[in-house]
């Protein structure tokens, strides 16, 4: 009666304890069927640990290292709307003072006007004769600048010197020439006053510029003062206002040059200056984080798939042992639990090791490119508790099928 009566009261014999026991004699009966089974979700949560990690490395890198020259570069000119037959026209025009304009702005370290020079059939020669049996070659392009060009556009001068203000108040006939254009029309040297034909007129050569960092087309071209040009060449409108400006004086020089500029009509004038380096920081690591969360994002599926393959031939396996404890008492929960607490170790010992292998990657790759290493911790906890997580899921349906086996046709052999 004594035994009944414990019977009753104790009903279920097979504790948390049990299960735990059970599911952890399962998980390590095979060890390498465990280690191939655990490899997809390794793979997988050590892609997000090193994506997320690299991602915020390199983020701390940009906004360290930011590009100077982009950071420090900003460019105005009349802005643009579609006209009557598609055609674009401007807005407004740059006034031929900009560069002093811009100057006076808080930010602006330099700026200078710049426009290319329609010559019309004229050639850009070396010599004031041309022979009509000489092969035509393609002329250099003729561009007009202020007396600031090289420092607004970060160019370095290897002979000779830039034309000033009086040059360009003057309208005098001096040139300076790009590198490439110096090596096209023979120029060699400046000191011996040097002089190249536009049309028929003589301008004489003060100066060769080379490795201009913003406006790569200025070594190759002939560059003379603004006042010249609108003197001798007819040149009527600015084209585009160059400007070196102070890393993270942007947003205020946008803000204000098209009011210095035009201050009846502002908007007819377009600023681009360069974004802050946190918006840049923030288009890089979401870049990076797309694709390699992507690519983790496959390997988790795979490692999911891998452990629901592995679990659902551990209950074909172990179709006899599961019609046994049935037999002897299991309960259909019993049975499923077991399975299920299986797959979510599985999963988490995928996640622990994958988080762990993240880690040292980010390590190993800052140590390499002699940066600071950045990963949130959470994200490491996570990414183990996402490891459970695929687990659990991966073990659903072979835990069910595991929990339908009938201790009779288990018994014979049968599922």
């Amino acid at each position: 009666m004594t035994a009944v009566a414990d019977q009753v009261a104790r009903p279920d014999r097979y504790g948390l304890r049990d299960l735990l026991a059970e599911a952890a004699q399962g998980v390590g009966a095979r060890p390498g069927r465990l280690v191939l089974t655990i490899l997809g979700t390794v793979l997988g949560i050590a892609s997000v640990v090193v994506t997320v990690g690299l991602a915020q490395t390199a983020a701390v890198q940009i906004n360290q290292q930011f590009d100077a020259v982009a950071a420090t570069q900003a460019v105005a000119g009349p802005a643009t709307s579609e006209g009557f037959g598609g055609q674009e026209r401007a807005l407004g025009q740059l006034p031929w003072d900009a560069a002093e304009r811009a100057e006076r702005l808080a930010g602006v370290e330099a700026a200078a006007l710049v426009s290319e020079v329609d010559v019309g059939d004229a050639d850009v020669t070396a010599v004031p004769v041309q022979d009509p049996s000489a092969a035509r070659t393609t002329r250099p392009t003729v561009l007009a600048a202020g007396p600031h060009t090289l420092d607004a556009l970060q160019g370095r001068l290897v002979q000779g010197r830039w034309f000033d203000a009086g040059h360009d108040v003057r309208g005098d006939r001096v040139v300076v020439l790009g590198a490439d254009a110096a090596r096209r029309l023979g120029v060699q040297r400046v000191d011996r006053q040097p002089s190249i034909f536009i049309g028929d007129r003589a301008y004489q050569v003060i100066g060769v510029v080379d490795d201009v960092a913003r406006r790569t087309d200025v070594v190759g071209a002939v560059v003379l003062p603004t006042g010249t040009a609108r003197a001798d060449l007819g040149l009527t409108a600015a084209e585009e206002l160059h400007l070196h400006i102070a890393v993270g004086a942007g947003p205020v020089v946008g803000q204000q040059l098209p009011v210095a500029l035009d201050p009846d009509a502002p908007e007819s004038m377009e600023v681009l200056v360069p974004p802050s380096a946190s918006r840049v920081q923030q288009s890089v690591q979401a870049d990076v984080s797309t694709i390699f969360l992507a690519l983790g994002g496959v390997a988790l599926l795979v490692g999911g798939v891998g452990i629901a393959n592995v679990t659902l031939l551990s209950v074909l396996e172990r179709v006899g042992e599961i019609g046994l404890r049935r037999a002897l008492g299991a309960t259909r929960r019993q049975i499923a639990g077991q399975f299920v607490v299986e797959s979510v170790v599985i999963g988490l010992l995928g996640g622990l090791v994958g988080a762990a292998l993240g880690v040292a990657a980010v390590v190993v790759v800052s140590a390499v490119q002699s940066w600071t290493p950045i990963l949130a911790l959470p994200v490491v906890g996570l990414s183990v508790l996402a490891g459970g997580v695929i687990g659990l899921l991966a073990g659903l349906y072979p835990a069910l099928k595991a929990a339908t086996v009938e201790p009779i046709a288990a018994l014979r052999g049968g599922v």
